[in-house]
Parts: structure tokens; sequence; C-alpha cells
């Protein structure tokens, strides 16, 4: 199993210069990916902006968005931000899509939580458009430079809508920081789904875990913060990993499961963190 890392670039208050020193620390420590996670509602750095950062700061490690909460976004515009970052890395970004679930998320006129569903299906297939190099609306040109490549899709979320869009669009499926009892039934169903729709091989499995091996206090309380409006069944089980100990037992356990990756996401912006973590888990 890979073992990747995130970007705290939703920990309360961010330093943003810190980022792009956190993801040349987790290249040089040697993870398999550097993941955002997706929030307009909370001081911290956009995913966008996180994922950029990250990619003109390194040259080999994967990039991925752990989730991108796609539509609240205008689907044209974020066709072409993501095609940016993407050439940015040399091709290194995975878009890892979810849908939202609070009102609060979703600040663009046209682009609330009502029918996001839907949108999301429509702005999936403008994304394709978008980096084949279709022309913009009536006008000649394309939105990328030619050769842009068709990013690829993961999608999270916990409804039999998001597995049905993950085996129409995707590569696979990103499981929720809970407790692996919780997140088993989502990979077993994202297994069965991809199934049943005839694709071939298994879809890649990410899940993510929260971690913090330093100040585990300011940890707790990051997490608790941030979870403090999101739906009860989730900010309940939101589980944060603080020893040596408890990482080993989240590798087994998800090994044991069949999940492909691992992403750490870490609950302080603490640089010291990446040794930490790395001096356990790779």
């Amino acid at each position: 199993m890979q073992i990747g890392i995130g970007l705290p670039n939703q920990v309360r208050n961010v330093t943003a210069s810190a980022l792009p020193r956190w993801a040349t620390l987790a290249e040089e420590a040697g993870f398999s990916t550097l993941a955002t996670t997706g929030r307009y509602a909370y001081p911290g750095v956009s995913d966008t902006v996180a994922l950029a950062a990250a990619a003109g700061a390194t040259t080999t490690i994967g990039l991925l968005s752990a989730v991108l909460l796609a539509p609240a976004w205008p689907g044209a515009l974020l066709a072409k931000e993501i095609a940016g970052i993407d050439g940015v890395s040399g091709g290194r970004l995975t878009l890892g899509i979810g849908i939202g679930s609070r009102e609060d998320e979703f600040t663009v006129a046209g682009h609330d939580m009502h029918g996001r569903g839907a949108r999301l299906e429509s702005d999936l297939a403008t994304y394709r458009e978008t980096w084949s190099g279709e022309p913009v609306g009536n006008g000649p040109n394309p939105a990328v430079p030619a050769g842009t490549r068709q990013v690829p899709f993961l999608f999270g979320g916990y409804s039999a809508r998001a597995l049905d869009r993950m085996v129409r669009w995707g590569e696979g499926y990103i499981g929720g920081s809970l407790p692996s009892a919780m997140t088993a039934p989502s990979f077993e169903a994202a297994r069965r789904a991809w199934r049943e729709a005839g694709r071939q091989g298994a879809p890649k499995l990410v899940v993510l875990v929260y971690f913090a091996l330093g100040d585990t206090e300011t940890g707790r309380a990051n997490i608790q913060d941030f979870y403090r409006l999101a739906p009860r069944h989730i900010a309940a089980n939101a589980v944060l990993r603080t020893t040596r100990a408890t990482i080993e037992q989240s590798i087994t356990e998800y090994t044991d499961l069949g999940v492909d990756e691992i992403i750490f996401v870490p609950a302080t912006e603490d640089l010291d963190e990446v040794t930490r973590l790395a001096d356990i888990a790779t």
C-alpha cells in the first residue's frame, strides 16, 4: 500500500507560505502523494491554490484533491484551473471530487446546493470537453493549451449516486477519515459497483486518516473545530491518530481491507510532522 500525506491547507489560520516547504519536505521524505482538503467557508487556503503551490515546489510526488467540492465552482472555470495545475506539475494531478453537504460552502450565484448533483453531471462533461481543446462558447479559441491531459477522477461520498459517478467517470473511490469498520462497507460497495458496471480491473481505493504526532492537543482541537458544523455522523466519528502504534494500526487495517493508498492528513501545520510521520510510515 502507498503512503501519502496531506497538506495542512485547511488547518485554521494556516500560514500559507509554509505550504510549498511542506510539499518539498513530503517529496524528500518519500511519500507517494500530497493531498488537499477542500472547503470555502473556513479560514484556510483554497485547495486549488495549495495544489498549485505544491505543483511548483515538487517534481515527482503525486497530487490529489481529497476532496474538492466541484459543484460549488462554475464548471468551465474549474476545468481551466485544474488543467493549469496539472500542466505545472507535469501531469501528476488526480482530481478527487465531492458533492458537498454544507450550504455555506456554496457562494457563487447559480451554484448553490440545490441541483448540485445534476450540475456535477453536466460539469464532468464540461471538464472533458475543455481538456480536449474544444472551443470556448462560439469563439475560435480553446481554454487550455494543446496537449492538455485528461485529468483522472476519484470520487468521495456515501451515496449510491457517488458510486454511479465513479464507475461512469472515474478511476476509483476516496473514503473519509472514519474508523475502518465504518469505511470498509463503502470500499466493498465501490468494488461491487465497479464489477456490476463491467469495468475492467478494480477501482483505486484511497482512504484519509487524520494525524497529530507533536502537539496532539492542538491537533485534536483543530479537528473538532473543523468538523463543528459537519453532519453529526461524520463529526462524531472523525478519528485522530496520535502515536506510532495507532499509525501502524491504521496501515495494517487498511492493508487488510485492500486499500491502495492511505493519506495521512495533518491536524496541525507543524513542519516537523512530515518527518515524524515519515519515520513511522515510509
